[in-house]
């Protein structure tokens, strides 16, 4: 019986995605331009890279990709060389289009904001907080949360508008990674440098609803941040696979495609293998899929899909966020 209702449901979710999904003549002539690599976001390379390279190094593996945008996560052993891989970037010309920014302005938000300012870049902060249980107990509770997580974003969208920068909320679980509550969030500021940045990887609770959600946050998305997509990942310990590895991914995309959004589109690295080569999965995962989207089938053998990646290092995820720069709490 468990078996037959986890068939049921992935149906469900499978259908869900491809009924939201119609045809678009009006999306056709972006259709390269969204997925192409021009408009591709390299993702959760620094940290979780086993070749540790350097941000000289990092940078000319992306031109080598051919990624012209990139989004920079980090721990604290990276932040004494952020000066150095702006520097390598932009002998690279690749575009430093988003920043994994803490929670509130600690020290190192001021290290970031400092090296940002400097190199006068224009660039999107994305931040995560905790928030709680995903679901507030009152409405008075509810509330409350809203009221005091747009407090804290406040403080840091104020900064990033001093500069020329953006603030995305990002979604990381609990509460906060809830996009109804971001979107609750963004009503009560009303600020016009905050937005979203949504990840399908955090995601995988929200894809029954994903054709909804993304037509509500859509008009305030900065960028959308991909994962190879199956029905109940995480909890299969699945939660990160390459483009093409993922039963839902095409229905996904076409979504994604025919909802008419044109922004930055993230690949991630998030494993502990050599991030040129799980970069390159997701290349060939979206070359694989791409007749599809054309109404053709896919791709014809396609090395990786439905096999393990190139080389795996480590069965296993990379460690995660550090709650430093994650899960600090609103200022009550």
């Amino acid at each position: 019986m468990a078996v037959l209702l986890r068939v049921m449901l992935s149906a469900l979710i499978g259908l869900s995605i491809l009924t939201a999904t119609r045809p678009a003549l009006s999306a056709e002539p972006n259709l390269k331009a969204i997925f192409e690599n021009d408009n591709l976001v390299a993702w959760c390379i620094v940290p979780f890279d086993a070749k540790k390279r350097s941000p000289e190094d990092r940078a000319a593996m992306l031109k080598k990709l051919g990624f012209k945008k990139y989004a920079y996560d980090w721990r604290a052993e990276h932040l004494p060389t952020f000066d150095r891989e702006i520097e390598a970037l932009k002998k690279n010309g690749v575009e430093l289009t988003a920043v994994w920014f803490p929670g509130g302005l600690n020290k190192d938000a001021q290290a970031l904001l400092d090296v940002i300012k400097k190199h006068g870049v224009k660039t999107q902060l994305w931040v995560s907080m905790g928030g709680g249980s995903v679901t507030a107990a009152t409405p008075e509770e509810q509330k409350k949360r809203v009221t005091d997580h747009a407090r804290a974003v406040k403080a840091i969208a104020d900064e990033a508008a001093k500069i020329g920068c953006t603030v995305a909320l990002y979604n990381h679980g609990g509460w906060f990674g809830e996009p109804e509550n971001q979107l609750a969030i963004i009503d009560e500021l009303k600020l016009p440098n905050v937005g979203i940045v949504y990840n399908l990887h955090h995601g995988h609770d929200h894809l029954a609803r994903f054709p909804e959600l993304l037509k509500k946050m859509k008009p305030h998305l900065l960028a959308l941040n991909l994962n190879g997509m199956i029905v109940d990942g995480e909890r299969k310990g699945k939660k990160i696979l390459p483009l093409g590895q993922g039963d839902l991914d095409l229905g996904l995309l076409k979504t994604i495609r025919d909802s008419g959004w044109s922004g930055p589109i993230g690949i991630l690295g998030h494993t502990n293998d050599d991030a040129e080569e799980r970069l390159q999965d997701n290349l060939e995962g979206f070359k694989w899929l791409l007749p599809s989207w054309m109404g053709s089938r896919p791709g014809r053998n396609r090395n990786r899909a439905r096999c393990p990646p190139r080389r795996r290092l480590e069965n296993r995820p990379a460690a995660g966020w550090p709650m430093g720069s994650r899960n600090i709490a609103p200022r009550r």
